[in-house]
């Protein structure tokens, strides 16, 4: 292994500590979410200011990263992060039997459970990613972000996939059983991806003791004045909310527009994540065989417009359920968002390392500026869905609504990647990996 540090097997481990990650947020923003909203009947703003509630826990991000950057391990905070994950996501779960015996308890249960997710999520991603830029060689650093985030979309779409399988015929206690057998595996899965992965890697020295002393404040400030990484953190923020407005919505758009049960729509959940896989397999793929064709904000240009493209297909949709083919619509908005996502994925741990420090602090603006859009963009879409229902009567409508809405986003999305820095092919983390395997590293 050139250069030292994690070598792709050390790298997949960690990827596996990502989807396990992944199995248990798509459970609760997805599955739980559509079970309060269809099965509980409950006001679609109600999972919406959970669900919110977990993302804005996660502005948090930036101080945890500050803490790594000060040295330290990681292994603790990842472990820790999970179990508060895990325990969150199974009382998630809990709350809906609880809320039909009495609403009041069920929802404070469920306050305390996302309450958990928000800060297992925060705590674990936050401190593999550092761990990841600290432990891998930089030519492998874009490389190896791909493989964890792909890895985390196979998560998702194996949790989709099981828990739609045994969700029918659906009831509480089933929903409660199937969240606890996730949730249990995940952890462990996580215990035996981790051990022993930060001794074994040679990671970066310790930061000198004026680095360490550095405040919290004055360290984000100095990644704030970097105007590449400002513009980035924008336009991180404006395509996530494009991206995060329909994760709350699809699954009961699903159940009330087109008659889809738990179990369909929980399925169709899957495919849309199949969806995404398959357009980050793509994008490299064809950067790998030719690396010259489009660069990385070219793919992520690409990949914000057909997402407006499929999201202006599901406003049709609405219109034309149940004869419209829903699940091939669903498959292109994930194949596109996986395109965009890529791309921005490449250029978020070129950006996260493209200065001498505060790698740290860097990785948590990103992951914060993509929390405030998942916050906002979820609970918006939310209240949008509702707020339409109320003022026009018809759901069909209030989805359209927000999808063009959606579409939109977009679309501003893509001028502004347009309008970014220029990020070298050798960010493409494809390239990096296909070069790396002809130098014989």
């Amino acid at each position: 292994m050139a250069g030292g540090g994690l070598g792709w097997i050390g790298i997949a481990r960690l990827g596996l500590v990502q989807a396990a990650l992944g199995g248990i947020v798509v459970l609760t923003t997805s599955t739980i979410n559509r079970v309060m909203i269809v099965e509980l009947a409950l006001p679609a703003i109600m999972p919406g200011l959970l669900v919110s509630w977990h993302y804005t826990l996660q502005l948090l991000r930036p101080g945890w990263g500050h803490g790594s950057d000060r040295g330290g391990r990681r292994t603790p905070w990842i472990i820790a992060g999970m179990a508060a994950l895990a325990l969150g996501g199974f009382g998630a779960a809990l709350a809906v039997p609880v809320m039909e015996q009495g609403f009041a308890a069920g929802l404070a249960l469920a306050v305390v459970s996302f309450t958990l997710i928000g800060g297992g999520v925060g705590a674990a991603g936050t401190s593999l990613l550092v761990l990841l830029a600290q432990s891998v060689a930089a030519e492998r650093r874009a490389a190896a972000a791909t493989i964890v985030w792909i890895l985390m979309i196979v998560g998702f779409i194996l949790t989709a996939a099981l828990a739609g399988r045994f969700l029918d015929p659906f009831s509480p206690e089933r929903l409660v059983t199937v969240a606890g057998v996730i949730c249990a595996s995940a952890f462990v899965l996580t215990l035996v991806a981790v051990v022993g992965v930060e001794r074994s890697a040679v990671t970066a020295p310790a930061p000198a003791a004026s680095q360490r002393d550095v405040p919290f404040r004055a360290a984000v400030a100095q990644v704030w004045a970097d105007t590449a990484a400002r513009r980035f953190a924008i336009f991180i923020f404006v395509s996530m909310l494009a991206y995060s407005a329909q994760d709350l919505i699809l699954e009961p758009f699903a159940g009330l527009v087109f008659g889809l049960t738990p179990g369909q729509s929980t399925s169709l959940s899957g495919i849309q994540n199949s969806g995404v896989l398959l357009g980050m397999v793509l994008v490299g793929a064809v950067s790998a065989r030719w690396p010259s064709w489009l660069s990385l904000r070219g793919w992520t240009v690409l990949g914000c417009l057909g997402s407006a493209f499929a999201l202006a297909g599901l406003v049709v949709a609405a219109r034309a359920a149940p004869a419209w083919p829903l699940t091939p619509s669903v498959f292109a908005l994930g194949f596109c968002n996986g395109m965009f996502a890529v791309a921005a994925i490449g250029s978020m741990f070129s950006m996260a390392g493209s200065g001498e420090t505060r790698e740290g602090v860097r990785m948590g603006l990103f992951g914060a500026s993509q929390a405030i859009a998942f916050g906002i963009g979820g609970f918006a879409g939310t209240v949008l869905a509702d707020a339409a229902r109320l003022m026009t009567g018809s759901p069909v409508l209030a989805y359209a609504g927000v999808f063009a809405i959606e579409a939109l986003l977009f679309l501003a999305a893509a001028v502004l990647a347009g309008r970014g820095p220029t990020y070298g092919e050798t960010a493409n983390p494809l390239v990096l990996a296909a070069r790396q395997q002809a130098s014989g590293g």
